[in-house]
């Protein structure tokens, strides 16, 4: 059952690049609407939940404040995820401690770039180092966050349960 588990592991990281080529693939009007409406519903959830009583004017206003933003945490957000769905699989198969940090690194990066790459041919688009930067920001943060998580469940999870089973091995 392992054997065929532990490939279908990789599915979620190839959903995820999917997803991420797909945004990618818009053109830039599509694109800008998208993360429009996005910020639009956050300041008009904000004015709900506040009670602002915004004028129209004044959610416009806000929307262009916080639409640069909300476009770079998207890419910020996507490879974070990115990150973990590469960095799980990675982990079965018993990448550990930093050569984890350095493949998964490797290939959220590279996917990044070539992701930026593919946003020249887009009508609309362009390609951005800094955006590559960002997404590996995101990259690093999400192999952080699955080494910690790791860790934590080898320590309180894995290791006692490991030891529980000894002792009564050893009782037997």
């Amino acid at each position: 059952m392992r054997f065929i588990l532990k490939p279908l592991s990789f599915i979620p990281a190839l959903i995820m690049m999917y997803i991420i080529f797909s945004f990618s693939a818009q053109n830039g009007t599509a694109s800008s609407k998208l993360s429009y409406k996005v910020s639009h519903k956050i300041i008009a959830s904000a004015d709900h939940v506040l009670d602002l009583q915004l004028s129209d004017q004044q959610i416009s206003r806000c929307i262009r404040k916080i639409h640069y933003y909300i476009r770079k945490c998207a890419h910020f957000t996507e490879y974070f995820l990115l990150a973990i769905s590469i960095s799980i699989p990675l982990y079965v198969y018993g990448i550990r401690g930093i050569w984890l940090v350095i493949t998964a690194s490797i290939l959220c990066t590279g996917f990044a770039a070539l992701d930026e790459f593919h946003q020249l041919f887009v009508e609309g688009r362009a390609g951005s180092l800094k955006d590559v930067l960002i997404d590996s920001c995101g990259s690093l943060t999400g192999i952080i966050f699955v080494r910690i998580f790791g860790y934590i469940g080898r320590k309180t999870i894995i290791e006692p349960l490991y030891q529980r089973l000894g002792a009564e091995q050893n009782n037997l």
